[in-house]
């Protein structure tokens, strides 16, 4: 139990949530394959039951991940534990089982949120239908909250964020959208704040950032016509910014006294909004807006003071995160979903369709390779101890040198 216990703490080189150990999409250790298909560089390709979008979490020799099962028109909620090493599973937990399935957009799944892994639990979301702590180890239930109820419109998305003890999850539904705060240890809700404005479309599918500003901890919240930011430990609205839109799915990135955010699905746009102030910040702290190739659900990459992000519809782009400029922008073709990575000191950009580019990080556009895997990919993929694991609709990759 102590060896166990010992590859359970966080390494330089693990990926224990969505984007990574700092959120940022940034792989560190040892490089991983920049050429790889269905067989090439594959060191392992598993089935998993199902479906789920959620990217796989990984903390030593172990990964995490959810899926939803259909089960007698209805649905079995599960995570699995599998090893990194060989791609067996470890152990397979029903978290929770739901007479009937909810209606779902056809890009979305019932288990979308990505698993959060830290001291010995596996914290995993499955939306309006739940959320549960489990022993990382051997998958028992420590506890499981089924009290943020809302009405989701096409299913739910946004994974949940571990700070300070505390879980934040934005529970942006079809009416009365809110955003809560769930305490890790506990699974108690420690508070639940409807949204201030009132929204024409209310529903949303944002992972949250939280950030520190002037002292205490915010969470960043784009959601529906607005942009909110909420005290952590109390969650009082502490400034918002209005713009409309709705569906809001990118996570905001917080850097040079920034947040950088999406604010619509139909009509998206980047808008960066410097830090601090109260109330209604729209007119005194908008620092730029780009909408030209603006995404409406992959996370834009942040490496230093360079942009770099994909429109759904396949347009990548470069611009600086202080000013907005643009460096560049190209067509990659596909449609996106999955949120680019910085890996092998490049950036890595996937499609829907299993097709990969490989970009420089330059301010001029290079494209160095192209990859691909037969199926669906939707999720982002994640980077741990110079390996690539990537999910589609039907397997999990193990990608790394032979």
């Amino acid at each position: 139990m102590q060896t166990l216990l010992l590859l359970l703490l966080l390494l330089p080189n693990d990926w224990p949530k969505f984007r990574g150990p700092h959120a940022d999409a940034h792989a560190a250790g040892p490089p991983t394959p920049m050429q790889w298909s269905d067989s090439q560089n594959v060191r392992w390709k598993v089935p998993v039951p199902g479906l789920g979008w959620s990217s796989p979490s990984v903390v030593g020799k172990r990964l995490w991940l959810t899926t939803a099962v259909p089960v007698d028109g209805g649905l079995s909620l599960r995570c699995l534990c599998l090893d990194a090493d060989s791609g067996q599973t470890i152990w397979d937990t029903e978290v929770r089982r739901v007479a009937e399935a909810p209606k779902i957009h056809t890009k979305n799944s019932h288990a979308s949120p990505t698993p959060i892994i830290d001291k010995g639990s596996v914290y995993v979301h499955f939306g309006a239908l739940g959320m549960a702590r489990l022993n990382a180890a051997d998958g028992n239930i420590l506890w499981l909250n089924t009290e943020l109820v809302y009405p989701p419109l096409h299913g739910s998305g946004g994974s949940p964020v571990l700070h300070n003890g505390r879980l934040a999850i934005v529970c942006d539904g079809s009416t009365d959208p809110f955003v809560a705060a769930v305490e890790a240890e506990t699974g108690k809700v420690l508070w639940k704040k409807y949204r201030s404005v009132k929204a024409r479309i209310s529903h949303s599918f944002v992972t949250v950032s939280v950030a520190e500003v002037d002292g205490r901890p915010l969470v960043m919240a784009p959601g529906p016509d607005h942009f909110a930011a909420y005290d952590l430990n109390s969650g009082d609205e502490v400034f918002r910014v209005l713009a409309p839109g709705w569906s809001v799915v990118p996570q905001p990135t917080v850097a040079h006294g920034l947040v950088i955010y999406n604010h619509d699905y139909d009509n998206p746009e980047l808008m960066a909004v410097r830090l601090g102030g109260s109330g209604d910040v729209t007119e005194t702290h908008v620092a730029w807006r780009q909408k030209r190739g603006a995404p409406s659900t992959p996370t834009p990459l942040l490496i230093g003071e360079d942009l770099f992000y994909v429109s759904d519809d396949g347009i990548a782009s470069c611009v600086n995160a202080v000013s907005g400029e643009r460096y560049w922008m190209e067509r990659l073709g596909g449609n996106f979903s999955a949120s680019p990575v910085f890996a092998n000191g490049h950036v890595l950009f996937l499609d829907e369709t299993g097709h990969a580019t490989w970009v420089k990080p330059t301010h001029t556009f290079e494209a160095v390779g192209k990859c691909e895997v037969p199926g669906r990919t939707l999720a982002t993929p994640a980077f741990a101890n110079g390996s690539m694991f990537l999910r589609t609709d039907e397997f999990l990759y193990r990608i790394a040198a032979p």
